[in-house]
């Protein structure tokens, strides 16, 4: 075997494991979010929400407020006035003013920067982060997705408070546990469950492209590109029987 057919048979016998790195990622068996990033309406939406619900704690270093512009055919006045709340200027980076320091003393840990979110939970996963807090026995704020989460429910003037409800379920070595079966809205919020639900995909939307902006150019060249190497295909294929036809 040439060292070209082991190299291709080692990747084809790690595609499963990558896969299931991936899947296992993304948090198992999730809720499709229908999260489309060639919405632009709904990236407009997310990244509106995102500045006004998530920006005061978490950076997006690796995005600028003009890129947002150009991806979200958005105006600099619309930038500025709309998603700027602090004296950056139009060409820099989506960073906060919080000190390093001063939040690991406030919440514990410095919150993450959501750069890359989107790529490495996949937007299934931040669709049902979001729509997972609840309210547990001690008061405080719990995830579905992400138990302990040292983060607060930021939009539950939204979404509402929701309480837990339980049952029993026996594990496989016979020990039964309550586990949480649904959710029941005990102090309703600004937005309908439908209102909120198209909230937390606008937000996984925009986190998604922020991850990753090329992709909104990438994915519609990526076309051309595979009908360009068709089209070269069928000429290699015509030349290759053009030079052999005389000796077969």
């Amino acid at each position: 075997m040439n060292k070209f057919a082991t190299y291709l048979f080692s990747a084809f016998l790690l595609l499963p494991a990558a896969s299931f790195s991936v899947f296992a990622a993304g948090g198992g068996a999730l809720e499709h979010s229908g999260v489309n990033v060639n919405d632009t309406a709904s990236l407009q939406r997310g990244a509106k929400w995102y500045v006004n619900y998530c920006l005061s704690c978490h950076t997006i270093s690796y995005m600028r407020y003009n890129r947002l512009a150009e991806d979200l055919d958005l105006s600099e006045d619309m930038v500025m006035q709309n998603l700027v709340f602090s004296n950056a200027k139009f060409g820099e980076t989506m960073d906060i003013a919080m000190d390093p320091e001063q939040a690991k003393k406030w919440f514990g840990k410095t919150p993450p920067d959501l750069s890359l979110i989107g790529r490495s939970r996949g937007a299934d996963w931040l669709y049902a982060y979001l729509r997972g807090f609840y309210q547990d026995e001690t008061g405080g704020w719990n995830n579905t997705h992400l138990p302990n989460a040292s983060m607060p429910h930021v939009l539950w003037r939204l979404q509402g408070i929701q309480t837990p409800m339980y049952r029993q379920e026996t594990d496989e070595a016979g020990y039964t546990h309550e586990v949480i079966d649904h959710f029941v809205v005990t102090t309703p919020g600004t937005q309908s469950a439908e209102e909120f639900d198209r909230t937390a995909r606008d937000i996984a939307a925009f986190l998604t492209y922020a991850g990753e902006p090329a992709q909104l150019k990438r994915k519609g060249i990526g076309i051309w590109v595979v009908i360009f190497l068709a089209f070269f295909t069928f000429i290699a294929y015509l030349l290759k029987a053009e030079y052999w036809r005389d000796v077969h």
